[in-house]
């Protein structure tokens, strides 16, 4: 008999992807509704009924299609698989529009070295690990710039204690925020060591970051920079709980030799190949989210300033969390289950907060030409499942007890929620609209609102979205967004 602690977060996930109820899980996967209700309550497991679940977990949209007998597939998941909402996996039409896709292929943005068994390389990847998308959202709308602003803000509110400031960075991106974060850090705190920790799993975003941090450690050269592919339940210790991981994890110091940032530069460009070695990932075979090959930790600093920043280097085996602000900027998928987010996210940051720290979130909202666009295309589509308010609730039962040492703060809409728009020129949104703006346009909206590559490619074998994506530029003179965010926070005493 056994009990996996994190097979309920599994199930969740993949009845949230596939549009399942829990009960349609249980009858699908080992012929039991009241399977996932009584395994919530407590109730074992048996080897075996793990072993099928597991399985089941395993499976893409198609394969679980072929798996359960004609008649029994709901219909969320024949459309999942590319079927009808009519047909039934047995009908000769069924078959042969259905073709095997997994769920993580193609993720070479990521860096990804090696698909699961059986994978060929053009499936259907996830949605928000589409580098282009991402590259060209972040090269044409104001968010980073935005959230950075909104992140000063909380800066004011903090009381750093010796022997430094302490930053983490939930999902560092392109480390664009990052870097505006830390100019205004130098700004309020010219003086104090930093101790910055980031947790990225894409090699490319990695990349990118570091490409913009030799002017960090010239201006600010008290500066400690971590970065890690750890998981949120990891990275803020720098320790994976697995003995395996901690076993396998590669630790890399580097102290920066000079006093200019070209030598920095030259420092950390050199970097590339240990990069490319070693933070490499996998696809996870029962969710398809991608999973560090190994675990990487990559500490920087100047090597002129060791003594002064002795206490503040992170040493391994010898991290303690507790930081003065943790940024969770876009931290998880909107459509994953309330659970998952606080469970898996939220909490293990919140509980990472030294006496005074702010957990600051931020995640989009919707109800804006944005989601009225998507609407166009897709009537009735909505992503946004949970605002903050739900998902303080739930991180508030995530912690039991030990919510009681926090501040939960959802703020009014008029301080939590802010704009961010599109760059386009005054002259651009006009009779005629040009194609590269269109297309940038549309690719910022579908972006945000996570639409999956197999619903797109549907869309853009006509040409409609184009004509939607003019009318409402020029209904709303251009396109933005809304972001909402919250704040937790541990108070000092």
């Amino acid at each position: 008999m056994t009990q996996p602690t994190d097979l309920l977060a599994d199930i969740a996930a993949f009845c949230g992807r596939h549009g399942l109820a829990e009960s349609t899980f249980g009858r699908l996967a080992v012929n039991d509704g009241k399977f996932v209700p009584r395994l919530r309550a407590g109730g074992r497991v048996r080897h075996q009924t793990l072993v099928r679940v597991q399985a089941f977990l395993a499976l893409t949209p198609v394969q679980t299609l072929r798996s359960v007998a004609p008649g029994r597939v709901p219909l969320t998941l024949r459309r999942l698989a590319g079927g009808s909402g009519s047909s039934s996996p047995s009908s000769p039409s069924a078959s042969s529009a259905v073709t095997f896709e997994p769920i993580a292929a193609g993720m070479t943005g990521l860096g990804l070295t090696s698909t699961p068994e059986g994978a060929s390389g053009t499936g259907n990847f996830r949605f928000y690990d589409n580098r282009q998308k991402y590259l060209l959202f972040v090269n044409t709308c104001s968010e980073k710039s935005v959230i950075a602003r909104r992140v000063g803000l909380e800066l004011a509110h903090l009381r750093p204690r010796p022997p430094a400031i302490r930053l983490f960075d939930a999902g560092v991106g392109d480390g664009t925020v990052l870097a505006r974060v830390m100019r205004e850090m130098h700004r309020r705190f010219a003086t104090l060591p930093f101790y910055i920790v980031g947790k990225e799993i894409s090699l490319e975003d990695v990349r990118l970051t570091l490409e913009k941090m030799p002017d960090r450690f010239f201006e600010h050269p008290a500066s400690v920079l971590v970065l890690t592919n750890l998981s949120y339940a990891e990275a803020p210790w720098l320790l994976p709980r697995s003995p395996a991981d901690a076993s396998s994890m590669v630790w890399h110091e580097v102290a920066l030799k000079g006093t200019t940032a070209h030598e920095f530069e030259q420092q950390i460009t050199d970097l590339d190949p240990f990069l490319t070695r070693n933070w490499t990932v996998r696809a996870s075979p029962i969710t398809g989210n991608p999973l560090h090959e190994r675990p990487v930790v990559l500490v920087i600093y100047r090597d002129d300033y060791r003594f002064l920043l002795d206490d503040t280097i992170a040493r391994r085996g010898a991290v303690r969390a507790d930081y003065d602000l943790v940024m969770a900027s876009q931290p998880y998928r909107l459509r994953v289950p309330l659970s998952f987010k606080a469970d898996r996210v939220l909490a293990p940051l919140a509980r990472s907060l030294g006496p005074g720290g702010r957990l600051l979130g931020i995640h989009a909202r919707g109800a804006d030409p944005g989601l009225d666009l998507v609407q166009r295309i897709w009537p009735g589509e909505n992503p946004y499942t949970s605002d903050r308010h739900d998902l303080l609730k739930a991180l508030k039962t995530s912690l039991g007890t030990a919510a009681q040492h926090f501040n939960f703060n959802a703020y009014a809409d008029e301080r939590s929620i802010f704009r961010y728009d599109m760059h386009t020129l005054p002259t651009e949104i006009g009779n005629s609209i040009g194609t590269s703006t269109l297309f940038a346009a549309w690719n910022a909206a579908v972006y945000v609102a996570q639409i999956e590559d197999q619903r797109l490619n549907e869309v853009l074998a006509g040409g409609r979205y184009l004509e939607v994506t003019r009318e409402v530029l020029r209904e709303y003179g251009g396109l933005w967004f809304q972001d909402e965010s919250y704040v937790v926070s541990r108070p000092r005493a």
